[in-house]
This record gives C-alpha cells, sequence and structure tokens, in this order.
C-alpha cells in the first residue's frame, strides 16, 4: 500500500483569515478534502496530514492521520516529523500541498506509478514538473541535459533561472528508505533560514540516484492557493468541472458560469439548469427536471419531472411531476407527494403533503400534515407557534380550505371538510362539516 503526507501546516498569512488556510471552502468542500479524495482516488490508504494547532480540533471529519508541526521550519521539517509519526517500512511515499484541490488522482497515481522500473534501476523520487506562465512563484526545474539537476526557490534563484518555465508543482513520490535517510541530512543554508525538501533533488543527483519528472498536462491541476484571489479561481475552475461532468452525463446547463454546484450530487438525464441555480449538500435530482432560473437547493431530493423556479429548497424530499414557485421557499424536513402543486410566495416548514395537494398562493403551511387532493386557498397561514412551543396541523383529505383561513393549532381539519374565506379555526372540524367566520363555526346544512 502506498503511504501519503499531506502538508497542512501552513498559516496562510496572505488569506487574511482567522481561519486555517486549508479550511477555506471550494464549491462547498474545504480545499484539505479535495486533496484526500485525489489521494484514495489514486488508491493511497494510509494518509498522514502535517497540522498546525489550529486544526487539531477540525481534522477528525478528514477520516485521516494527522500529526502537529509545532514549528514552521519548511517543508523539509514538515515531512520529517510526519516520518517521526509513521513506522519505518519499505515502500513508495506520496507527499503533496493540502492547498491544491485541483490535483487529480490520476496525476498522483501517474507519479507513483513512475517509481517503476524503466529498463534498469528504480528511481528513488519522482516529482511532478509544469509548464507556468512567467513570472511564478514556483520553484524552478534545473536540468543537464534532460536529466534534472536540482530545484531552485524563487528566492534564491538568480535572474537566469527565473526566466525557467519548467517550474516545480511541490508533487513528489519516494522510496520511503531513501526519503528518511536524505531528509535527516537536509541543511539550511538557503534565503529563509528552512529545511527545504526540494533539496532533496540535489542530494539524490550527487548519489547517483535516480530522479524522474512527470508532466503535468495542465497548469490548473497544480495551482495552489495563497490569497482570496487565487482562492476564487480555484473555484471557478472547480464548478468548471463539476458542470461539464454532470453535462456528459446528459444534464443540459444552460450557462456553467452562473450555475453552482458541488460534488456529490445526483442529477438525472434531461435536467435542465437555468442560470443563477445552486444545488448543494448531497442534493439529488431526478431525470426530466426543471431547475431555476434563480433557484437554490440544498439537501433536496426531487422525484422525476419536477420543476423549481425562482425558489428556495432546503432539507426537503419530493416525489415525481412535482411544481414547485415562483417565489417559493420549503425548509426544515418537508415531505411532498406526487404531483403536489406549491405556488408563489408559498412558504412550507416541516409539514407532510400528500399527492395532488395544491398551495397555490402567498400561503404559511408548518407543522402540518395536508391529506392527499385537498386545495389550500391562498393567504392560508398555519399558527402553529404559541410563543413557547410549536403545535402540529392535520388537514384531511379533499379538503377545500378557503382564502385567508387560520388554522390555529394544534387543531384538525377532517376529509372532505370545508372553510369559507377569513375563517379563523380553533377547534377541530370533523370529516365534511363546512365552517367559517372568526372564530370558525358551522355553516346551516342545506
Amino acid at each position: 500500500m502506498i503511504r501519503a503526507i499531506v502538508l497542512a501546516a501552513g498559516k496562510g498569512t496572505r488569506m487574511k483569515s482567522a481561519r486555517s488556510k486549508v479550511l477555506h471552502e471550494i464549491c462547498g468542500r474545504p480545499m484539505l478534502w479535495y486533496v484526500v479524495q485525489a489521494l484514495r482516488s489514486a488508491g493511497i490508504g494510509e494518509i498522514v496530514v502535517v497540522i498546525n494547532s489550529e486544526l487539531r480540533d477540525e481534522i477528525e471529519r478528514f477520516d485521516v492521520q494527522s500529526v502537529v508541526q509545532e514549528e514552521q521550519l519548511g517543508t523539509g521539517h514538515a515531512v520529517r516529523v510526519a516520518l517521526e509519526h509513521l513506522e519505518p517500512r519499505s515502500g513508495r511515499l506520496v507527499v503533496v500541498c493540502g492547498d491544491m484541490p485541483l490535483v487529480t488522482g490520476e496525476l498522483l497515481g501517474r507519479m507513483a506509478g513512475s517509481l517503476d522500473a524503466d529498463g534498469g534501476v528504480a528511481p528513488v523520487m519522482a516529482l511532478v514538473t509544469v509548464k507556468m506562465p512567467l513570472p511564478s512563484n514556483f520553484g524552478r526545474i534545473v536540468r543537464s541535459g534532460r536529466r534534472v539537476e536540482r530545484i531552485v526557490e524563487v528566492r534564491d534563484a538568480t535572474p537566469e533561472q527565473l526566466t525557467i518555465d519548467e517550474m516545480n508543482a511541490g508533487i513528489y513520490a519516494f522510496d520511503e528508505v531513501a526519503l528518511r535517510d536524505a531528509v535527516a541530512r537536509l541543511r539550511t543554508d538557503n534565503a529563509q533560514g528552512e529545511y527545504y525538501l526540494t533539496d532533496t533533488v540535489a542530494e539524490f543527483v550527487r548519489a547517483g540516484r535516480g530522479v524522474r519528472p512527470v508532466l503535468a498536462t495542465d497548469h490548473l491541476h497544480v495551482l495552489g492557493i495563497n490569497d482570496r484571489i487565487e482562492l476564487a479561481q480555484v473555484r471557478k475552475e472547480m464548478n468548471a468541472r463539476l458542470c461539464a461532468a454532470h453535462m456528459r452525463d446528459g444534464v443540459t446547463i444552460v450557462d456553467p458560469e452562473t450555475t453552482y454546484l458541488e460534488p456529490e450530487l445526483e442529477i438525472g438525464g434531461d435536467t435542465v439548469l437555468y442560470p443563477n441555480t445552486t444545488i448543494a449538500r448531497l442534493s439529488s435530482i431526478g431525470r426530466n427536471c426543471v431547475v431555476g432560473p434563480n433557484s437554490r437547493l440544498s439537501n433536496a431530493k426531487l422525484g422525476d419531472r419536477v420543476t423549481v423556479r425562482e425558489s428556495v429548497v432546503t432539507d426537503t424530499t419530493i416525489g415525481d411531476d412535482v411544481w414547485i414557485g415562483p417565489f417559493a421557499h420549503l425548509r426544515g424536513d418537508t415531505r411532498l407527494g406526487d404531483k403536489v402543486h406549491v405556488g408563489n410566495f408559498v412558504e412550507i416548514k416541516k409539514s407532510n403533503l400528500d399527492r395532488r395537494v395544491k398551495v397555490s398562493h402567498l400561503s404559511y403551511l408548518g407543522d402540518a400534515t395536508i391529506g392527499e387532493e385537498t386545495n389550500v386557498g391562498a393567504g392560508t397561514i398555519t399558527c402553529n407557534f404559541d410563543g413557547e412551543r410549536k403545535h402540529p396541523t392535520i388537514v384531511g383529505r379533499n379538503v377545500a380550505i378557503g382564502s385567508n383561513t387560520s388554522l390555529v393549532a394544534p387543531v384538525s381539519v377532517g376529509d372532505g371538510a370545508l372553510t369559507g374565506a377569513g375563517s379563523v379555526v380553533t377547534k377541530d372540524v370533523p370529516s365534511g362539516e363546512r365552517v367559517a367566520g372568526n372564530p370558525a363555526r358551522p355553516l346551516p346544512k342545506k
């Protein structure tokens, strides 16, 4: 099994944030999450993250090992701290920075695989190199012919070396035994007075041991994040990746630049997403749905052929053939059955609506259960809060709730009942009863 060390102890001072840099989110996930996922997709099972003390209480959610680097003495020192945490063994070990969320499992796997012998002695180190636009703060790859000779950090580079456009991405694979030996001999005779992991290249070259470069096909894959400008650039690229993956799977996204997605979403084929739409928190959307424009879904589960127009849907489960919006707000563990219609300026909280229920205009339903085929008139509200507690409202099947009805919970309305416009229902209404008034009273029978 391949091991990995993730370097995530940097303070990220250029972020100017009270939050550790690697916890800043990109499309709904901390940037460190993406690095861990890429390592796992490359088949790397044992991961240790080098952290600062501020990350100590946050690292558990990533399901990795961690070790604190108390002093910030450079990348070489961080790797040494991690190696002291790991039981020594022979094998391959990958080192990657925690602020590179665009790195791919394919690149990591290709780099680790490049340590295989190729008609001779296997190299002891592989490193990712990349062609980058100048100027750049990446360390420069210095070659002697085709062979990598050493890496020069920007602060230590000569003007001539700064013109080199092949750069060190900061992603490595090592023979672990060779790495332990090399790290123990690192020195701090450089501009920053730190232990540079990059100095292992020259160490191996002097010893006649192989160092194999692996060229990244796209410089975006190795972009690190140092400030909020770069955070926004990476977020844009990650969102483009997510949109592209769903479009390849048969989803129409009218304008990917104004559609905002997160990882681990499920979106069925022939669904259409219109501009200014955000879909988050493990939402799932069925086939042939229409979402947007100007809509936000979070932890929403939609069946097939659902339409959500200019609305907010959070923590809600929706059946098939449902219409929502415009300007509706569904939240708080709400559930809608098949063929429900929720219209404009309707808010529904923690309620269950059975099939074919209609709530078309300007209504609020909270802590309510509504039976199938019931029609809720415009302006209806459930008065579910008495100032201290929430109370339920239960409405049966085939009920007609008149416009501007107030249902003062706890209260129930039986099957087939009717409330007149403007009713204030303070007592239970039996099945088939017709009530109206303030407070609502039974109407004379014909």
